[in-house]
């Protein structure tokens, strides 16, 4: 592998700063730019670069995508059997773990959050996603009809051939993962484009994949920007066949808008502004505080996240009340700790983006606690959870995704009402219900237009289940056979026998 500061992989330090190479992966060598091009990726805790990128465009999105055909059509990986992809496949898995400590390293330096997140939580759920499509994969038998004693049809599945996938930088590895994971399993090649802001442990994942056993060309990585860049350049590029994305509802639609021209396969996985309803017979020792975690985990900066609490009247004082004393206790700080619970946001873009949120829930409601910048945790993205009441629901802090530590509560009294306000929104991604009564359940949650729908708890998942959202939350679906089918592609072979 050829690169400036002559390394053998990506993730060194540079021997002329102490900033860390981030470089593309094409063809199994870790390899700059073809411009030579960088740009820096920054620590959200502590404001500081700590990442020299390589600043890939459509040149390096061409080199990728040739080699990744490459290895389609000439290489081993499309031809092997489900059994020994499987292999390869759950040895990434296997070496996620064994670098477990290495990666949520990287990855909460690279996004702020708690490390104890990215151990316990982000790093687990990678390797579980190889190991999971690993075993799954192999039951997606063929189908097998008779139309007489003389005929026989058979549904095959084969590869798409190359996969373009772009991922978000909120939980990048985790998310990154979700998708790989099935596309290697169908037999596919990969060109995967993370977001600018984490670029980390995907790159990371590179020699991780070689070491597994996986061949040349099957995995790449190309960093860089989307509009007019790296990104729109993978989903125009013609011998990309498919694009999964995960991301924001805009960016999603003018991905739609691209892939057109070469009539890609596209799977999206987009925004979400869940609602929780907490009904006056639910068990509040257990809805209180994860209504807390939906709302606040990894900085409120989750597609599933609870970000709009809705509370039967007759306890509404009660839940505010118990609310308000958790999110207070919170512990925001250094995300390299293990006692913090909070760390910072994303960017300072994004922490202006949501403060502008919380100037106007200040307008038009009341703020219970927080919304504080930070300052005294240094430079970094931090701000303190917040808590609102009186808000209305058409408001913007209701009705728009802000992806921040920003909470309304609101009080309903029916049912009926329930539902109505759970759906008076343009997404449709996920929704928690908490309630004793059974048939209430079953009404409210078929009631209810999201993809995803969880009973008196928060962030449950069989990774056998559909994944996605309706309306503006996404088209198509993840997880289980949904991924198997959306990384392939459907064939027909019919037999006529004589005699």
């Amino acid at each position: 592998m050829t690169s400036p500061n002559t390394q053998t992989s990506s993730g060194v330090k540079s021997k002329k700063s102490n900033l860390v190479e981030i470089q593309n992966y094409i063809g199994g060598r870790y390899v700059p730019a073809a411009s030579a091009a960088t740009f820096e990726t920054i620590n959200p805790a502590t404001g500081e670069a700590h990442g020299r990128v390589a600043h890939g465009t459509a040149g390096d999105i061409d080199q990728a995508a040739q080699a990744a055909q490459k290895a389609y059509e000439s290489g081993p990986w499309a031809r092997m059997s489900y059994a020994e992809r499987a292999k390869v496949v759950a040895a990434i898995g296997d070496l996620i773990l064994k670098n477990r400590e290495k990666l949520a390293l990287a990855e909460t330096t690279d996004t702020g959050k708690p490390i104890s997140e990215s151990f316990d939580g982000d790093i687990l759920r990678s390797a579980q996603n190889f190991h999971f499509f690993s075993q799954f994969a192999s039951t997606f038998a063929e189908e097998t009809y008779s139309a007489s004693e003389n005929e026989r049809h058979i549904a095959v599945r084969e590869p798409v051939g190359v996969c373009g996938l772009i991922t978000p930088w909120n939980l990048p590895l985790y998310l990154a993962t979700w998708k790989i994971a099935p596309a290697l399993m169908m037999g596919n090649s990969i060109v995967l484009k993370p977001a600018e802001w984490t670029p980390y442990t995907a790159t990371l994942l590179g020699e991780i994949t070689k070491e597994a056993g996986l061949p040349d060309g099957v995995y790449n990585v190309v960093n860089g920007f989307g509009a007019n860049e790296a990104g729109e350049a993978l989903t125009r590029h013609p011998l990309v066949r498919s694009i999964s994305f995960t991301g924001e509802t805009s960016t999603g639609k003018a991905i739609m808008g691209a892939a057109a021209g070469t009539l890609k396969k596209v799977s999206f996985e987009l925004g979400g502004k869940g609602a929780n309803i907490i009904f006056a017979d639910a068990d509040l020792s257990e809805a209180i505080p994860t209504a807390v975690r939906a709302a606040f985990r990894n900085q409120g900066q989750i597609c599933l996240a609870g970000s709009r609490l809705f509370v039967e009247r007759p306890i509404y004082d009660q839940v505010v009340e118990k609310m308000v004393a958790l999110v207070k206790a919170i512990k925001v700080g250094d995300p390299t700790k293990s006692d913090t619970q909070m760390g910072a946001l994303i960017s300072a873009e994004h922490m202006e983006k949501v403060m502008s949120y919380l100037v106007i829930g200040k307008a038009e409601g009341r703020l219970e606690c927080g919304g504080e910048r930070l300052s005294d945790l240094g430079p970094g993205n931090f701000l303190s959870p917040a808590v609102f009441t009186g808000l209305g629901i058409k408001s913007r802090f209701l009705q728009e995704e802000i992806f921040g530590p920003a909470l309304p509560i609101i009080p309903f009294d029916t049912e009926e009402e329930a539902i109505a306000l759970a759906n008076d929104s343009p997404y449709g991604l996920s929704a928690s219900i908490w309630s004793s009564d059974i048939n209430r359940i079953h009404r409210v949650s078929r009631g209810i237009k999201a993809g995803m729908i969880w009973v008196n708890t928060w962030f449950a998942r069989d990774l056998r289940t559909p994944f996605g959202g309706q309306k503006s939350s996404g088209l198509g679906r993840e997880g289980g056979r949904y991924s198997l089918e959306f990384f392939s592609e459907a064939k027909t072979i019919s037999y006529k026998y004589k005699g």
